[in-house]
């Protein structure tokens, strides 16, 4: 939800958005008009079920996810989830409301429907949205900021009443319920031998606390969001800046460990931990005016900016795998630094070099190379995407979220540089 964002970003954008009558905007037309009839498509496919698009399913080399790795494949094939039947291999996967990933297909529409003003997408945006409505009573999961504040949140925007602001208000009481004061952060997982995990994809989850502020005026939402992000700076990130995927906490606030779930190893630099980062720590500058979360996050950007080395700016699953070309990229981890990096443009005066960056990555992803043909990838935008390598799970495939971060780009993009869909 961007409440406030809009006017700051074509204010403090208007320097970036100056001279572009001549630019050619045929790659960002044929990005939204895809994007369009792949959200009708995925919509259709999902109509009835009571569940939502979320990935499309891949399946599995084991020797080359070992090499990916450094290990035998005997050497966490355990651990790797089930591989698909094959002939559902490229096929749209659902999945319920209460997935962490559940919110991310309304978003897509809502974002879809604001961009073009097509009603039918926000017919699909409103059904998709109120299938979540039983979430408001949960709090077992951290990823409630992605399941609520990406559907509803979108929807207070663009559709407001009543019903939606009291949703997002109960959810983030859910979501309060989940912080320690103690150690000064939310817990992320309920699962796995850690004894408080926190992850840095919680920073994505704020939001939701900074919009329930301004919907109550009870500071006490806010208060949560600092002291998490706080902790979260101190001990999530390396000198380098590249972060840890996650920090376990004792109960007495000190750290229990630092690893990773989702990258290559303990001390690698999971691409889209990074993006989470960037992004993280731009929201909470412009939520607070904290210059020290600007700095951060200039850091964070930099670090990004020198350690991905492709051609088109769309990383590897890990800055730290081994490259070949059968490496899998991060679609997702492209669009989410290409979010923050063009909010984090509006904000300095140097901003520039973010914005050209985060058109370069969006340029990328709007290209033949990752967007897909209309009809084709089962109604996913983007293609190219990796959510567990280590886990086997959705390797090079369609992802939700990438979808929800291009069109969220896209968005963004266009407010910086005062464009309108119908004068494309």
């Amino acid at each position: 939800m961007r409440i406030r964002s809009i006017s700051v970003t074509l204010i403090l954008g208007a320097a970036i958005s100056c001279n572009v009558s001549n630019e050619d905007y045929g790659w960002l037309k044929n990005g939204i008009d895809t994007s369009v009839a792949q959200l009708k498509i995925a919509a259709e496919k999902a109509d009835g079920t009571d569940m939502l698009p979320c990935c499309n399913y891949a399946g599995q080399d084991l020797e080359f996810l070992g090499w990916q790795l450094g290990k035998e494949p005997s050497a966490f094939m355990d651990s790797l989830r089930a591989c698909p039947p094959a002939d559902k291999i490229g096929k749209m996967n659902l999945c319920g409301i209460y997935d962490w990933r559940s919110g991310f297909f309304p978003g897509s529409l809502w974002y879809g429907f604001e961009i073009t003003g097509d009603k039918e997408l926000k017919e699909e945006a409103v059904k998709y949205t109120n299938m979540l409505n039983p979430i408001r009573s949960y709090n077992g999961t951290h990823d409630l900021g992605f399941m609520m504040n990406c559907s509803y949140g979108n929807a207070l925007r663009l559709s407001p009443d009543d019903t939606v602001a009291t949703v997002l208000v109960e959810t983030a009481d859910n979501l309060c319920s989940r912080f320690h004061s103690g150690i000064g952060a939310i817990r992320s997982w309920d699962f796995g031998p850690w004894n408080y995990p926190v992850i840095i994809d919680n920073m994505m989850n704020l939001e939701l606390l900074f919009n329930a502020e301004r919907l109550t005026g009870d500071r006490k939402y806010r208060d949560i969001a600092i002291r998490h992000a706080n902790t979260t700076l101190a001990n999530h990130f390396r000198p380098d800046r590249t972060s840890w995927h996650v920090v376990s906490y004792n109960n007495d606030g000190t750290v229990e460990c630092r690893q990773t779930f989702q990258g290559r190893n303990d001390d690698s630099a999971w691409a889209r931990g990074q993006a989470w980062g960037v992004y993280g720590y731009t929201e909470c500058f412009r939520e607070t005016g904290d210059s020290t979360y600007l700095a951060f996050a200039q850091e964070i950007a930099d670090m990004i900016m020198s350690r991905v080395n492709t051609d088109d700016l769309i990383p590897y699953w890990d800055y730290d795998a081994p490259e070949s070309p059968k490496t899998p990229r991060d679609a997702s981890a492209a669009a989410v630094t290409s979010c923050g990096l063009f909010e984090l443009s509006t904000f300095i005066s140097e901003g520039q070099r973010y914005f050209d960056y985060a058109e370069g990555i969006l340029r990328s992803l709007s290209s033949p190379a990752y967007l897909s043909t209309p009809g084709e990838n089962d109604g996913f935008i983007l293609m190219h995407s990796t959510g567990s390598l280590p886990h086997g799970s959705e390797v090079d495939t369609a992802l939700n979220y990438a979808d929800y971060y291009y069109l969220e780009a896209i968005k963004r993009y266009m407010e910086i540089k005062g464009l309108e869909y119908s004068r494309l």
